[in-house]
């Protein structure tokens, strides 16, 4: 199976500085590369991180305001210039359709590729394919901005000493797993449901019903922690989050793996971050984000 990892492009909140970049995020998974908020300077920090143009497959904006949006122009001109074979969807606030229009049109060049506008309106499921489901969720911002989770469907693990039990083995496995029933032995006998992975990407948000739905069991949730708890009226003033905030949704979501980002310039020591995410009680597996840095999603539990 291909790896299922975050590779982190940037970092910083509404300027970059000398040591984060605008935001931007790849998921890795399995022979997918969905981008997420292409911010200004996406287009270097994928070369950075070693990501090509034609592992892209989709990409999802959540809003348009600058730091989310600004790369959009560069890497839809490099998807082009790089002539990507497979058509590219992108997802993003129907609202802000005459944003993407000008982005996607920013300057002159060649279209070679295959671009698929996919506005989102509402609430709701965007795509089902065989290895998962998107998904989008309004988040609480002065501009409209939409949350994504990413969901693998229910498996089923085989059970090892039920088969030597029943006498099933070698390829009557696979025969058994493709069929249902074989010798009177049926799956259910075999083996037991494996819930699939869940990934959500919560971006600039007050604390609404929207971000527990979107991380709501997460094995990796990507959300921002703009604020720390000392500017706590500001996060809700200018809809953010801070960092005790963005932990205890996960501790109440059950999330498995937390990736705090999307930092204020203001705050020169990230492990701040961290130190209040513990304080509010998350103690799962924590990542403070980092530019090009790569995290991989947890390995299923059962």
């Amino acid at each position: 199976m291909s790896a299922r990892e975050l590779v982190v492009l940037g970092t910083a909140s509404q300027v970059p500085t000398r040591r984060r970049n605008h935001n931007g995020y790849v998921l890795r998974w399995d022979g997918e590369g969905i981008l997420f908020d292409p911010g200004e300077g996406t287009q270097r920090q994928l070369t950075l991180a070693g990501v090509s143009a034609h592992s892209l497959t989709r990409i999802c904006v959540s809003h348009f305001h600058g730091d989310h949006s600004l790369g959009l122009a560069g890497v839809i001109q490099r998807i082009n210039l790089d002539r990507v074979p497979h058509p590219v969807p992108v997802h993003y606030p129907a609202s802000g359709q005459r944003y993407f229009d000008r982005l996607r049109y920013a300057t002159a060049y060649q279209e070679t590729a295959e671009l698929r506008p996919a506005p989102v309106a509402e609430d709701g499921v965007l795509e089902r394919t065989a290895g998962f489901t998107l998904s989008a969720a309004r988040l609480s911002h002065p501009v409209e901005a939409f949350g994504y989770r990413l969901e693998e469907p229910t498996g089923r693990r085989m059970l090892p000493e039920r088969l030597a039990a029943l006498g099933v083995t070698g390829p009557e496995i696979s025969r058994l797993r493709r069929t249902g029933r074989l010798r009177g032995v049926t799956l259910e006998e075999v083996s037991e449901e494996r819930p699939g992975q869940r990934f959500a990407f919560v971006m600039d948000t007050r604390l609404c019903e929207a971000v527990y739905q979107l991380a709501d069991g997460c094995d990796l949730l990507v959300i921002e922690s703009t604020f720390r708890a000392a500017d706590a009226a500001l996060a809700e003033e200018y809809g953010h989050l801070t960092a005790g905030q963005a932990a205890r949704v996960a501790v109440e979501c059950g999330v498995r793996h937390l990736v705090l980002t999307h930092f204020s310039q203001r705050y020169r020591d990230p492990e701040g971050f961290a130190g209040e995410a513990r304080a509010a009680g998350f103690a799962g597996e924590l990542t403070v984000a980092d530019d090009l840095s790569r995290i991989p999603v947890p390995r299923r539990g059962a």
